[in-house]
C-alpha cells in the first residue's frame, strides 16, 4: 500500500467529502472521447489495467460505443473527489467506481439499477450477502457488485512461525484443493497462538488504528460475539452483553500486538509481516505479492487461510465495492450493458487472473478459479482466499446498523477506540458509555 508499484493502494472508506469541491482531481485518461465514459479505481496490480481496458473495448466494439476510460488512483482521495465533485454538479461520468458506502450516501443520485444485479443473480447465482447490504437504498439496487477491488481480510501466516511457537500447522488446517479442518481454529486458540508468537518476539501484526484494515480486524471479533453497536433497526444496542462480552476479548487480545499498534494505517501490516517481525496479519494477497517479488523466503513461508470461529460464529473481514451509474447519465442503456458484460463470468475470471488472485466476484458460486488453486510460492497459498466452501461469514464492521449509521462507526473507528480504552485501563461501563454517547451524536446529524 506505501508503494507505487506492488504494495497495496487501498481505497478510503467514507462518504464525506468537501462540498466546496469545484476542480476535479487529475485523472489518467485512456481513450480520447466518447458516448460513454467510466471513472476506474487505478489498480496496483501491474496489467489489470490493461485487463479491464480490454474487456470494456471488447463490448464497445461489438456494441458500436465509443468509450472514454479514466483510471484515477486515490492517493489525496481523487476518486472520493470525483464522487462528490459529480455528484454536486449533476455532470460527469456515465460510470463511476464506489468504494463500499459510497452507494447508500450517494442513492438519491443514482439510476435504479434491479434490472441489472436481478438478471445477473439469475444467471451467476447469489450475491454474497454484503453487498447486498452497501448496494441496496429503500430496497433497490442503487449500485452494480464490482469484482474490481472487493476483497477479503483474510488470516495471512508465517507456517513456520505458527509450528514452532504456536503449536499449529496452517497448512493441515487449510489444505490446497481440500475442505477446511479447522473446528478446533476458535477465538480461544487464536488467542493461545497470539501469546504464544508474542513471547517469541513475533506479535500477530493488527492494527489498533482507525483507517480500514485496523476497523476491519475489530469488527470481525466483535461479529464474532455477536457484537453490534446498533442494530438493523437503528437502535443503539453498545451496553449489551454480547459488546461487553467482544470489548473484553479483544482488549485482552490486542496486548499481544505490535506496541505501535494504535498508530498503524493500512500499509503497516503489510509492512510487518514482510519485515519478518510477525507471525500474522489479515490482509488481502497483496503483502504475499510483494513478499514474492521482494522477500521470497519469507513469502514461501505464507499462507492465506480463514478467520477463527467465535461463540456466534465464523466471520471475515470484508470490503466490497460498486459500479454506480449517475441518475444524470446521458447514456444509461450503454451503461447497463457494459456493466452487465463485466458481470460475466468469463469476464469476471479474467480480472481476478489479472489482479494476481486478488480481486474477489461478488458471486458466491465464483470461488474455485483455477487462478487462486496455482499461485504460489508455495503452490496453493490462495486457495482458500476467495472462501471456496463458504464456511466463514464475509461482513464488513458497523453492520447490521442501517448504512447511514454503520459508515460512521466504521470511518470514526469507534470499535477499535473502545479496544484501546479499556485496554489502556478505563473501566468497561465508562467505555461503554463513551461509544454510547458517540453513536446517540451521530443519530442526531
Amino acid at each position: 500500500m506505501a508503494t507505487r508499484k506492488l504494495t497495496r493502494r487501498r481505497l478510503l472508506v467514507t462518504t464525506a467529502a468537501s462540498a466546496t469541491v469545484v476542480a476535479m482531481p487529475y485523472v489518467r485518461s485512456s481513450y480520447a472521447a466518447g458516448k460513454l465514459s467510466l471513472a476506474i479505481w487505478d489498480h496496483f496490480v501491474p496489467g489489470a489495467n490493461a485487463t479491464s481496458k480490454a474487456l470494456i473495448e471488447e463490448w464497445a466494439t461489438r456494441e458500436k460505443v465509443e468509450v472514454q476510460i479514466d483510471y484515477i488512483n486515490n492517493i489525496g482521495g481523487k476518486l472520493l473527489v470525483t464522487v462528490a465533485a459529480e455528484a454536486q454538479a449533476k455532470i460527469g461520468h456515465d460510470i463511476v467506481y464506489f468504494t463500499s458506502w459510497l452507494p447508500s450516501a450517494n442513492a438519491s443520485n443514482l439510476e435504479p439499477v434491479d434490472d441489472v444485479v436481478e438478471a445477473l443473480i439469475k444467471q451467476n447465482g447469489a450475491v454474497i450477502p454484503t453487498f447486498e447490504y452497501l448496494g441496496k437504498s429503500d430496497g433497490h439496487w442503487v449500485a452494480v457488485p464490482a469484482t474490481i477491488g472487493s476483497q477479503l481480510q483474510s488470516p495471512c501466516s508465517r507456517t513456520d512461525l505458527m509450528k514452532r511457537y504456536a503449536g499449529i500447522d496452517v497448512q493441515a488446517m487449510y489444505p490446497a484443493g481440500a475442505t477446511p479442518n479447522a473446528d478446533n481454529w476458535t477465538l480461544d486458540t487464536f488467542f493461545t497462538a497470539a501469546a504464544a508468537c508474542n513471547k517469541a518476539g513475533f506479535p500477530f501484526g493488527i492494527g489498533l488504528g482507525t483507517t480500514e484494515d485496523s476497523v476491519l480486524a475489530a469488527g470481525a471479533i466483535f461479529h464474532s460475539f455477536g457484537a453490534a453497536l446498533v442494530d438493523a433497526k437503528g437502535n443503539s444496542t453498545v451496553k449489551s452483553e454480547p459488546v461487553r462480552e467482544a470489548l473484553d476479548y479483544y482488549a485482552r487480545l490486542a496486548r499481544f500486538f505490535p506496541p505501535d499498534a494504535a498508530a498503524w494505517d493500512n500499509a503497516s501490516n503489510n509492512k510487518w509481516l514482510i519485515s519478518g517481525r510477525g507471525a500474522l496479519i489479515l490482509n488481502p494477497p497483496s503483502a504475499w505479492a510483494v513478499a514474492k517479488r521482494d522477500m521470497p523466503d519469507i513469502a514461501e513461508q505464507l499462507w492465506t487461510h480463514g478467520m477463527p470461529a467465535g461463540p456466534k460464529g465464523r466471520f471475515a473481514p470484508f470490503l466490497p465495492f460498486f459500479w454506480g451509474i449517475w441518475s444524470f447519465s446521458k447514456n444509461k442503456p450503454a451503461a447497463k450493458s457494459l456493466l452487465a458484460h463485466l458481470s460475466q463470468p468469463n469476464a469476471i475470471e479474467t480480472m481476478v487472473a489479472a489482479s494476481n488472485g486478488y480481486d474477489l466476484p461478488p458471486f458466491t458460486s465464483m470461488t474455485t478459479f483455477k487462478t487462486w488453486g496455482e499461485q504460489g510460492p508455495p503452490k496453493g497459498t490462495l486457495f482458500h482466499y476467495p472462501n471456496p466452501y463458504n464456511h466463514q461469514i464475509l461482513s464488513v464492521a458497523g453492520w447490521p446498523a442501517p448504512p447511514k449509521l454503520a459508515v460512521q462507526i466504521f470511518t470514526q473507528g469507534i470499535m477499535t477506540r473502545m479496544t484501546l480504552r479499556h485496554m489502556q485501563g478505563e473501566p468497561m461501563e465508562n467505555t461503554l458509555s463513551w461509544a454510547e454517547s458517540e453513536i446517540e451524536g451521530y443519530m442526531r446529524t
